[in-house]
């Protein structure tokens, strides 16, 4: 059996015209893309300002589909997010609830500022994070939703939160560029505000339809390893639960797909640097999970967030060199412009050289000495 053809479309379609949108947001994106395939919770960690609602919202927008959002708040209340008493059945005698355009037909459900959730909502939302149903005393209804994306500025405190921190399979760090990026974040932001992503043919039926696609990708070459790669998490002091475990299965399988395979590989296990409580097991984590992927030597088709710990991204610094070039396309560039330029591509160019793979390190270097002639040719412009 192939591999279905959404799973590409994915993410030529839908995950890297968002890595061009969002500068430095690369390892969400592919987050959010295994845990849409998989059908698993992503819950989003980092301050205000950091574009974390904006990558969900442009998500959704590329997708044909229903699409939920809410800021959750101390005083939201459960009709805010599942819908009003019907009043017609209420008349009659009967409490159902009228979900027209609310969270339970939502095929993606996005919630701001989760961990404000307070008691009245939250086993309503436990629940439906858990076992995708709604229930509200004697009504009980499946919901559409394939993934629930959670997000806030901070961590949770208090045992119930935690509970509800628990139903997100995975975490994302979403933080600031780098200070040296900040032009690059600046020029992205104003293209996303004067227009609209395009919109994907994809439609969620067909990432449903991915989906059920995930038992069978073959799990047996990486199971050894992941199942080793779990104890050696736990005897390290973070905690991993038999529940959680078993879903994690799911996100590696979708990674496979997403690398156009039916059989899942060590590298598909980058996945496990994200299953974090604190901000503090990240690097514990990332050491685990790096050196049990790079026991085996790197193959084609491998995902490609597996071998980052050994160089910089090839694809990441390509789509950097790319927006370059689109700079150098046009008229020739004011002073400061071009000095910009020259600055980032004397950056890019170190950075290149740390690359592993010696193709992708070669294609690079050759783009940047081609990048570097258009640059003289434009400052010798009149």
């Amino acid at each position: 059996m192939k591999v279905p053809e959404a799973a590409a479309r994915l993410t030529a379609e839908v995950l890297e015209p968002m890595k061009k949108d969002f500068v430095g947001k690369d390892e969400v994106i592919d987050l959010l893309g295994v845990c849409l395939v998989a059908g698993e919770n992503l819950f989003i960690l980092g301050p205000p300002g950091t574009a974390k609602s904006a990558l969900v919202q442009n998500l959704t927008s590329r997708l044909e589909g229903r699409a939920f959002d809410y800021l959750l708040t101390r005083f939201t209340e459960p009709s805010e997010l599942f819908g009003p008493f019907d009043i017609r059945k209420l008349r009659e005698g009967e409490l159902i609830t009228n979900t027209e355009g609310m969270l339970p037909e939502a095929s993606l459900v996005f919630l701001d500022e989760l961990l404000n959730a307070n008691s009245a909502i939250l086993n309503s939302l436990l629940t439906a994070l858990n076992e995708r149903v709604f229930r509200r005393g004697k009504e009980s209804r499946p919901l559409a939703a394939q993934m629930f994306i959670g997000a806030s500025n901070h961590l949770p405190q208090d045992e119930a939160l935690r509970a509800l921190f628990d139903r997100f399979l995975l975490r994302a760090w979403c933080g600031n560029v780098p200070g040296e990026r900040l032009r690059d974040v600046l020029e992205a932001g104003s293209k996303l505000s004067t227009q609209s992503p395009q919109r994907s043919s994809l439609r969620f039926q067909d990432i449903q339809a991915l989906q059920t696609v995930l038992n069978q990708v073959d799990l047996a070459q990486v199971r050894p390893v992941f199942v080793e790669l779990i104890e050696r998490i736990r005897q390290a002091g973070i905690s991993i639960s038999d529940r959680r475990a078993v879903k994690l299965q799911r996100v590696i399988a979708a990674s496979a797909l997403l690398c156009g395979r039916l059989q899942a590989r060590s590298s598909d296990l980058w996945i496990l640097r994200s299953i974090w409580d604190t901000r503090e097991q990240q690097e514990i984590l990332a050491g685990l999970v790096n050196s049990a992927m790079t026991r085996w030597p790197a193959e084609t088709g491998d995902h490609h967030r597996s071998r980052l710990s050994e160089g910089p991204d090839p694809e990441a610094l390509a789509r950097d060199l790319e927006a370059l070039g689109e700079r150098l396309n046009g008229p020739a560039l004011p002073e400061a412009d071009l000095s910009f330029v020259q600055d980032r591509l004397g950056v890019l160019e170190g950075r290149c050289q740390w690359v592993k793979e010696t193709p992708k390190r070669e294609w690079l270097l050759q783009l940047i000495q081609e990048l570097w002639t258009r640059a003289k040719k434009s400052s010798k412009a009149p």
